[in-house]
Order: structure tokens, then sequence, then C-alpha cells
């Protein structure tokens, strides 16, 4: 098993006409970790970071993210000012893992990206909640953490109610596991029947993301109260 390392990812934060709007970038397809996947600017701590932080990994995190911000997007957003929503962790069987704080942001409502063209290719201002009809019609490709994030994010109307609400509430840590099982591809999280076996088609609870005509669905049936949805009301 390949040690997580650390790393954070920013969702920037800005109010639309549409409503909330995020930043989604588009990785080259040359790279080996979500190549021509759109995602959220991040990426792993560096050293500096560390540093910067006297050695405090949450406040290195924040630093990390502030810093891949600009340097993939041109943007910077005020670590301060962040509030952490989630920690995800990659499965174990990927040869290449983080351990990744997700942070969410706000920016000036005029901000306006800018990429290098190597490393992101494409850069584009979104309602989240048309992000996420996107995906469900099959336009726009994520990885499963993009997608929860973004389903999770689309029921608030604007930056000020999202942080404040956010705020209030603990981050969730997810650690999903993969599997294969009746010709479906899919992650399985905390309180899946099959989550501590690996056995995804074990009978019981649902907690899952499947993958389906290549975009995720989230499912969540009859699962404990301990394991919460990842994607609120």
């Amino acid at each position: 098993m390949a040690p997580a390392r650390p790393a954070s990812t920013v969702v920037l934060l800005r109010d639309g006409p549409d409503g909330l709007e995020t930043l989604l970038l588009k990785r080259n397809k040359a790279l080996l970790f979500a190549g021509g996947y759109w995602v959220f600017p991040g990426g792993a701590l560096e050293a500096g970071d560390l540093e910067q932080a006297a050695g405090d990994e949450e406040r290195a995190t924040r630093i990390a993210a502030a810093r891949e911000a600009e340097e993939e997007a041109g943007l910077r957003p005020s670590p301060e000012d962040m509030v952490l929503i989630s920690h995800w962790t990659t499965p174990v069987i990927e040869p290449k893992r983080f351990s990744t704080w997700i942070y969410a942001a706000p920016v000036a409502a005029d901000a306006e990206a800018r990429i290098d063209g190597s490393e992101i290719h494409a850069a584009r201002w979104v309602a989240v909640a048309q992000a996420v009809r996107e995906h469900d019609a099959g336009e726009l490709g994520v990885l499963p953490p993009t997608y929860i994030t973004l389903c999770d994010l689309a029921r608030y109307a604007s930056v000020e109610e999202l942080l404040r609400i956010e705020r209030s509430r603990p981050p969730q840590s997810v650690f999903p596991r993969f599997c294969h099982a009746d010709g479906q591809v899919f992650v399985m999280f905390r309180g899946d029947a099959g989550y501590e076996s690996g056995d995804g088609s074990c009978p019981g609870a649902r907690h899952r993301a499947v993958l389906e005509n290549k975009c995720w669905r989230y499912v969540y049936e009859d699962v404990a109260a301990e394991f919460p949805c990842l994607i609120g009301p």
C-alpha cells in the first residue's frame, strides 16, 4: 500500500447571475493523475508550506491550497477565509495516494482565472448546480470527490450562506473503497454493507458512488445513522 501524501484542494466560490459559482480546471490529458478531468485547484503539500506554517500540518494545508490556486489559476484566496468542508483519503489500491483536505473559499465577484496551458488546459466559472447537471448528462468528467462535493454545495444559494453553514458543521472524513461487482464499477463509503469485506455484492445498506455511462451516481440507502449522507439535504 502506497502511503497517502498530505494534500489540499480549494473550492473557489463567488456569487453569479445564476447562483453560486465555482472555478473548475481541466487537467492535461497526459498527466498520470486525473488527466483530462475537471478539478478544483489543489495539490500536494511542499516543504515550504510546512516551513511557513511552523510545522502545523493543518495550517500548511491552507497555505498549500492558496499557493496551488495561484499557481494553477492565478487566484490566491486567503487561508484565513477558508472553511474545511471534508477530508478525503485515496483508496488503498491506487498507486498514487493523497490525504486531502478540501476547503471552500470566497474570491472577488469579478475574479478571472489565468492558466499556464501546461498542467491546466482550460478553466471555467460555472454555477455549481449547472456543473452537476452537466456531469449527470455526461458532459463534465470529474472524479468522485469532485462530484460529491459539487452535489453537496449545490444546495446553497450564495457564498455567504455556504460559509456560514459550513463553519457550523464538522467536516466529514471520507475513505472510499474501490470495487467491481455485477458488471459495475463503484466506490463504497463507510456504512455500505460491503465496505469492510470489500464484497460489493453483499446484500444490505448501500453507501456508494456508482459509475454509469461515464457518470457517477451517489447512492445512500438503508445506511445506519452513524454514517451520515455525504450530500446535504
